[in-house]
């Protein structure tokens, strides 16, 4: 009953904190973007996971931030590709990051009230998932424009949220865009799923692993070789965060 309860306040809280935040986000669009309107809106994105904390004991750690460019590195871009279980990890990266990120999200995103207005005011790239060659040609446009900036790409190279102890298809649109403009890629292994499952407002306590792989240098390197690689690091990185929800192989 008490997982519950929590939960149910946290749901609470994120939605009595997002309305005056995204108010906030877009009026201030008005007068300032970039950089500025970014931290404000991930400055909402930090009191999220910290709700979840507070409210519901789920805790994080980190290991491997020395595997991505410090907030000295004004100019310097990669390419985050997490693993996807959970809407926690598309809270916490952006809040734990040194440098402002632009998702790659389906344009569906823009119509939910206040968030979708916010996130609609920031640097991102808003797709239409019918339309697969025009998508493509604006996350490429639009990606080489951003990373120009210094601002970090992250895209779910699964696609969408996968069940705890499972993998999706990992797709090759972050190493094309990878290779196409030279930019390094980062997997991360994120044990979401373990606190906070896919389709799913029960929240439990406990800790999620957040670990940060090295660069991986897209030079003269097929977008399917290195895809296979991201893929290969991240899901034996998940079987040694989270080994119980991976049973073990017969022989």
């Amino acid at each position: 009953m008490l997982l519950y309860l929590r939960s149910a306040v946290f749901i609470l809280w994120l939605i009595v904190t997002v309305i005056p935040w995204s108010l906030a986000a877009v009026i201030g669009s008005v007068f300032t973007r970039g950089a500025p309107l970014y931290w404000l809106c991930a400055g909402w994105l930090k009191l999220s996971v910290l709700g979840a904390k507070w409210i519901c004991g789920v805790h994080w750690r980190v290991q491997g931030m020395e595997n991505v460019p410090t907030a000295a590195d004004g100019q310097a871009s990669v390419i985050l590709v997490p693993k996807h279980q959970s809407t926690w990890e598309t809270f916490a990266i952006p809040a734990i990051m040194p440098h402002p990120l632009a998702y790659v999200f389906k344009r569906e995103l823009l119509w939910i009230p206040f968030f979708g207005w916010a996130i609609g005011r920031l640097d991102m790239v808003h797709i239409d998932r019918g339309r697969r060659s025009d998508a493509w040609r604006k996350v490429v446009e639009q990606g080489t424009r951003i990373m120009g900036l210094g601002t970090w790409m992250i895209m779910f190279p699964e696609g969408t949220r996968t069940p705890r102890g499972s993998q999706g298809e990992y797709k090759t649109g972050a190493s094309r865009l990878a290779v196409t403009t030279n930019t390094p890629l980062v997997p991360i292994a994120v044990t979401s799923a373990r606190c906070w499952p896919r389709k799913s407002f029960l929240l439990r306590p406990g800790t999620i692993d957040i670990s940060i792989g090295r660069p991986i240098d897209p030079q003269g390197r097929r977008p399917d070789e290195l895809m296979r690689e991201v893929e290969s690091w991240i899901e034996a990185e998940m079987r040694r965060l989270d080994p119980e929800a991976y049973p073990a192989q017969p022989g």
